[in-house]
């Protein structure tokens, strides 16, 4: 049984009770109750005719009070009393007392004929029957809802005063994205992490940061945080740098310019049409005096791979390609160029230039294909120019071409077919690592004039050579070989 329903039957077991003590009186009549009763209504008749007052207990006097008057009978009787103004019927029972009890507000003595009032209320009839009361079933859920609301309301007021949040209230363990502008002071960093509900109090946050000593080395940029993360982790991602590709623009080693624009429009957005029209050498120069003597008036070689983070920056064009200048500036400028060149010129007795060296550069960034091969390939070529051999790179031919080079493609006319024109290409043919720039202004002591090079998912082999003959014939043993491990037959 529920409680509500324990509550429902007490009280009714109570009214119960209360009817069972009161003191009703009897619906049955004797003959000496019917003898008095026509007694008393030839007297009300005599009482109507003569209209004199009588000072006797049980007289038919009527008494004013209330809002009507009450006609009082003899003691014992019951009788229907009517209700002055209200047309009200009311029923007075007659005690043995000699007073009458009314259910209104009045009491009156039958014998004084005074009227004294009653602060009781209006009591229910003796004979109803009993009312339950039955507490709906959407009372209860209502108040168990507010019962758990006041709980979750008082457990989140604890929380707060514990641990009070500032910034954007953000269930944790949500992943979001931070942008931190370049030149963002700490405390606008400290807002973009809280507005992002990345971190709940600036306080433990610049706590992490002072005990990591930290407060000089947050960068800039766009980052992927999850949100209620530890500040001491946040504060190690800022050090580190942006964690997000959003807004971040990777441009690998050995990219032509071309190819530079098509990642830039699918990365940034930028049309690669408007990248190469503003891709000019003429356009930077007066900023960028190295660009002086780029050939064709082209960017080539310039445009420096590395991962540019473009987050909270203007993403233009021209945004772009100066990121990449300043970072081509950057990195060539602890070159010794200089002290590279007249090496150069005394060992093969060439004079070579910044610009020479960022052609050749390209070249072996195409040709070689890890750390050991690079220094050899640029001494190749270096012994073939120093003797006036042409470089014969099929790799400067697919400048040309975009692509494969087949053996039409080496008899075409083109400054680029290094088959058919000695020295260097007239521009570099891609943006070179740095590895590589410095493998060309520091190549290694060899006499190898040939090279080849065969990597593929069966087979790989790097071979030099002095003569022509040994290159032949170690080529022709490279292919037989090649062709064994794919299981063919030659």
């Amino acid at each position: 049984m529920s409680k509500s329903e324990s509550r429902r039957k007490g009280s009714g077991e109570k009214r119960h009770r209360r009817r069972r003590g009161s003191s009703a009186p009897s619906r049955k009549h004797s003959a000496r109750d019917t003898s008095k009763s026509a007694d008393r209504r030839s007297a009300h008749s005599k009482s109507k005719k003569q209209r004199k007052p009588s000072g006797r207990t049980g007289s038919s006097e009527p008494i004013t009070g209330g809002t009507g008057s009450f006609k009082t009978g003899n003691t014992g009787s019951s009788q229907r009393v009517s209700a002055g103004n209200t047309g009200s019927s009311q029923r007075v029972s007659a005690g043995n007392t000699g007073s009458f009890s009314t259910t209104g507000s009045r009491r009156v003595n039958s014998s004084s004929g005074k009227v004294r009032s009653s602060k009781r209320g209006k009591r229910a009839p003796m004979h109803a029957a009993p009312v339950k009361k039955r507490f709906p079933v959407w009372g209860v859920l209502l108040i168990i809802l507010l019962v758990a609301g006041a709980g979750v309301g008082a457990f989140f007021g604890i929380r707060y005063l514990l641990h009070p949040y500032e910034g954007a209230r953000v269930e944790d363990g949500q992943q979001v994205t931070v942008v931190i502008p370049d030149g963002s002071s700490g405390s606008e960093i400290v807002q973009a992490l809280l507005d992002s509900g990345v971190i709940h109090s600036s306080k433990d946050f610049r706590k992490a940061v002072q005990q990591q000593n930290a407060d000089q080395n947050l960068r800039s940029g766009t980052y992927t945080f999850v949100t209620g993360s530890d500040c001491a982790e946040i504060v190690r991602q800022l050090v580190a740098g942006p964690n997000s590709a959003e807004g971040q623009l990777q441009v690998p080693e050995g990219l032509t310019v071309t190819q530079t624009a098509a990642l830039v429009e699918s990365s940034l957005g930028i049309p690669s049409k408007e990248f190469l029209n503003q891709a000019k050498a003429s356009n930077y120069v007066d900023d960028y005096p190295f660009l002086a003597s780029a050939g064709k008036d082209s960017l080539e070689g310039y445009l420096y791979p590395k991962t540019y983070d473009l987050s909270g920056k203007d993403k233009t064009a021209d945004a772009v390609i100066r990121l990449m200048l300043d970072q081509f500036q950057s990195e060539v400028n602890g070159l010794d160029m200089a002290g590279a060149e007249k090496k150069l010129a005394e060992r093969y007795n060439l004079n070579v230039t910044d610009y020479d060296i960022l052609k050749l550069a390209s070249v072996i960034e195409k040709e070689a294909t890890n750390e050991d091969d690079r220094p050899k390939v640029s001494s190749v070529f270096y012994n073939r120019l120093s003797v006036g051999k042409a470089l014969e790179s099929d790799a400067t031919m697919g400048y040309e071409t975009g692509g494969a080079v087949t053996s039409e493609d080496l008899t075409k006319d083109s400054p680029y077919n290094t088959y058919l024109h000695k020295g260097l290409p007239p521009t570099p043919i891609c943006s070179p690592s740095l590895w590589n720039i410095e493998a060309a202004m520091e190549p290694a002591d060899t006499d190898y004039m040939y090279f080849f090079i065969i990597e593929s998912d069966n087979y790989s082999k790097h071979t030099y050579s002095k003569t022509y003959e040994e290159h032949d014939s170690a080529y022709a043993e490279a292919l037989k070989e090649q062709a064994e491990a794919n299981g063919e037959k030659k």
